[in-house]
């Protein structure tokens, strides 16, 4: 393969384009898994029966009335499934339980001839159950011993050593919770059986290869008995990496039996009951810091609650303990995972993937300890950030990390952030019921697959006689602008225009084996495919022109659908010409494509090694102003700069930005997962099943002024075209609004006193938090001490 990160004359890439299927979202044309349903004859609709405890026991389950409903066809049971009666990869989820394990699991499936046919039987069929004890926080599974999977440590130095001998030390504890996905397109798939046995399956799912394995291995069928086509879907954010195989299985298992095909697509309430969410963590912590401010040593534990099963918790808990740091060198760290096993829907992959919640508690150590230190906040994390040369407590060297001190230093001026904290004094001093703060945090978000095998991607390109251009690879597309980037990569491989190349839907029997479309690497991993297919098509052609225009292959030069040799003056051939030619000669004209990224090594029971490509970059600065009377606040600016190496498609990042940033301001300020804790009929419950319940992030909730910048100059050596993933870090810049809050809090009491602020800052966390501020201690007064319960 040549040069990953050169870049041609003329590129594609790098242009601001429109996402390619933009006028099909805006006109309503494009088309989602449930949109075949109205395309397929004689579809059957699956309703499941859910389970009314958070953990019990099912002792009997009778289908026959709900058989007796008119139009119901078949009632789908354990005694149904011809393989393994699990819909996960740990072999711990059972597709069709015998213990339930949390509020509305799903005990059977009814098909119906109507949606409203297969609701009706549900409700017919008659459950037994015998109530068993149930653990659903934190701290119930840690009194009860209740974890499950590893128990990681990523340790450096001696930490307590380091402690001790530190000039401050201050200890905390703190708990944040989790985040409903709330993706536009709930969970969907439509399956049927073809003439020769082949089951094929639509599905709204990042991991197309996986929903193929655990649909083949619950039908006891082999992969290639198997096909699974993802068309694209309407939001994912991680909850459609591993939660959409159960489903696909039961659309599966229910058209294998009936004959005919199935659709499962669920509603919002059954979506957000039935499915897992960003893992909620808790964390406690000692610091310890030099006399000029400088962190000295870390010890932390950090507990994730991952609900009732496995599924992605491991892997989410190691991401977290490698995100500890942040941008910030710790000369001295032992930090501690473990995961608690709760009876709540198992939690799961979300944008950041475990990343968010280890920043959540460096970040909040850091803004809870400057005060105390006597310094300003966003000085404090300045002066921790990374040098070069120095590595993470994983082992890992921090490359290119003077862009941290590049882009704080760019993000400062650009948002004239000296001039405004004037105003803001000034603002301050003359309103008392109503204070402002702006905060400054940056973002180093590791890139890669923790899982090293998942860092490999194919891809299969087809170049036809007429010179258009077909391609496929092993990436999905959930609205990210994937296959945006992925035409750009492939017209600029090939010099040909953007409008000849049309991409086909992601399926496993194009692109077999490929990896989640997940990890910020999307682009990274299948565009590092698509050029290796597309410059072993351009090197036959190069062959192919040559003998025309008389010169060696390697002075053949293809530019925008133009084929010319170095320093030719004529018009040369055009792409179409030499596609024609070359089908004439026998010369192949499609490739199948492969990448697997370098240099990575992680060791998963030593917590040690390089398991990234690279770290992305990036800070933001957010102003907000509360009100001391209730708490409520406005977020009044954000100022982002960015690092994606050399953009792909800028309007794509940009918005991925934005996004990102919005969405993670939700978790942070906004959204509450509020679970029925008593000991009534309905504990385990979601309380927050919608809406009009779970409170989302909207117009209201944006910066009223938005500025976004991409890092310039930061070409980023060994990937596609040298850009940089941008999928998931942005989420961490929103720290900046949950930082600002705390800041403008401790605006209402001395200014110099640590400020507590829980989980998500909610108004009424913002307001209790002032509250306390205004009631504040005398600064001598000790830190909190850390309960020993967790």
């Amino acid at each position: 393969m040549k040069s990953l990160a050169e870049r041609p004359v003329d590129p594609v890439v790098g242009v601001p384009v429109a996402h390619e299927s933009a006028a099909l979202h805006v006109t309503g044309a494009a088309l989602y898994t449930d949109d075949l349903v109205a395309r397929t004859r004689r579809v059957l609709h699956a309703w499941p029966v859910q389970a009314p405890h958070a953990h019990a026991r099912v002792l009997a389950l009778r289908t026959a009335p709900a058989l007796g409903v008119p139009g119901v066809a078949r009632v789908l049971t354990a005694a149904d499934v011809p393989g393994v009666n699990d819909g996960g990869t740990k072999h711990d989820e059972p597709l069709f339980p015998d213990e339930i394990m949390f509020h509305g699991q799903a005990v059977c499936w009814v098909l119906g001839e109507t949606l409203e046919a297969a609701r009706r039987g549900a409700e017919a069929v008659e459950a037994e159950y015998e109530p068993l004890p149930s653990l659903l926080t934190v701290r119930e599974a840690v009194e009860a011993g209740s974890f499950q999977g590893m128990s990681p440590t990523i340790a450096r130095g001696d930490a307590e050593a380091a402690l001790a001998a530190a000039a401050h030390r201050f200890s905390g504890e703190v708990e944040f919770g989790g985040q409903e996905h709330f993706y536009l397109e709930t969970h969907a798939s439509l399956a049927y059986v073809d003439e020769a046995g082949q089951v094929f399956v639509h599905s709204s799912t990042q991991h197309p290869t996986e929903t193929q394995e655990i649909v083949a291995h619950v039908l006891g069928l082999h992969s290639h008995e198997v096909t699974v086509q993802c068309l694209r879907m309407g939001g994912a954010f991680g909850g459609k990496e591993m939660q959409p195989h159960g489903f696909a299985a039961v659309a599966a298992l229910g058209a294998a039996l009936t004959g005919r095909p199935v659709r499962v697509r669920l509603n919002r309430t059954q979506d957000v009951t039935l499915t897992g969410k960003r893992h909620p963590f808790h964390a406690r912590w000692e610091a310890g810091f030099d006399e000029a401010g400088r962190i000295q040593a870390l010890r932390a534990t950090l507990t994730s609650d991952g609900g009732w099963s496995l599924d992605l918790s491991e892997p989410v808990l190691a991401r977290a303990l490698c995100h500890v740091d942040n941008a910030y060198w710790i000369p001295a760290v032992e930090v501690r995972g473990r995961i608690a096993r709760t009876h709540k829907t198992s939690q799961t992959a979300f944008r950041g993937f475990g990343g968010p919640q280890g920043m959540f508690v460096i970040e909040d150590v850091l803004g809870r300890c400057a005060p105390l230190l006597g310094l300003d906040p966003a000085e404090l994390r300045h002066r921790n950030l990374y040098d070069p040369g120095q590595t993470t407590p994983y082992g890992q060297p921090v490359r290119h990390a003077e862009r941290l001190q590049t882009i704080w230093r760019l993000l400062l001026d650009r948002a004239d952030v000296d001039r405004r904290r004037e105003q803001i004094a000034a603002f301050n001093a003359g309103h008392p019921d109503t204070k402002r703060a702006l905060a400054v945090t940056p973002v180093k978000f590791g890139i890669s697959f923790n899982f090293t095998a998942f860092n490999q991607a194919g891809a299969l390109v087809h170049v036809y006689k007429d010179g258009s251009v077909l391609i496929n690879h092993g990436g999905t597309e959930m609205g990210q602008g994937l296959h945006t980037k992925m035409r750009q990569v492939a017209a600029t491989a090939l010099g040909v225009p953007l409008e000849t190349v049309r991409l086909a839907p992601t399926r496993t029997d194009k692109v077999p084996n490929t990896s989640a479309t997940a990890a910020s690497s999307g682009s990274d991993l299948n565009g590092g495919a698509i050029k290796n297919a597309c410059e072993q098509i351009r090197d036959r052609l190069a062959e192919v022109a040559a003998r025309r225009l008389d010169v060696h292959p390697d002075d053949v030069r293809f530019v925008r659908g133009t084929v010319t040799g170095i320093g030719f003056d004529d018009p040369g051939l055009s792409f179409a010409e030499v596609a024609r030619d070359a089908y004439f000669q026998r010369v192949s004209l499609w490739a199948a494509g492969y990448y697997r990224t370098e240099g990575l090594h992680w060791d998963s029971s030593r917590m040690q090694g390089e398991p990234f490509k690279y770290f992305s970059y990036g800070a933001a600065v957010s102003e907000v102003e509360v009100d001391g009377f209730t708490g409520a606040y406005r977020l009044l600016r954000t100022d982002i700069v960015h690092d994606v190496g050399d953009s792909l498609s800028p309007l794509i990042d940009v918005g991925q930005i934005e996004g990102g940033f919005v969405q993670g301001a939700g978790w942070l300020t906004l959204e509450d997962l509020r679970w029925d804790v008593s000991d009534g009929p309905h504990r385990g419950r979601l309380a927050t099943q919608s809406a009009s319940t779970y409170k989302l992030p909207s117009f209201s909730e944006m910066p009223e002024e938005f500025n976004v910048h991409l890092f310039e100059q930061a070409t980023e050596s060994g990937v596609v075209y040298g850009s940089k993933a941008v999928g998931e870090p942005p989420f961490m810049l929103a720290f900046s609004v949950r930082e600002a809050l705390r800041e403008a809090a401790a605006a209402f009491g001395p200014g110099d006193r640590s400020v507590e602020l829980a989980s998500p800052a909610t108004p009424e966390a913002v307001f209790w938090a002032l509250e306390r501020a205004r009631r504040a201690a005398p600064a001598d007064a000790p830190p909190a001490s850390v309960p020993a319960a967790l």
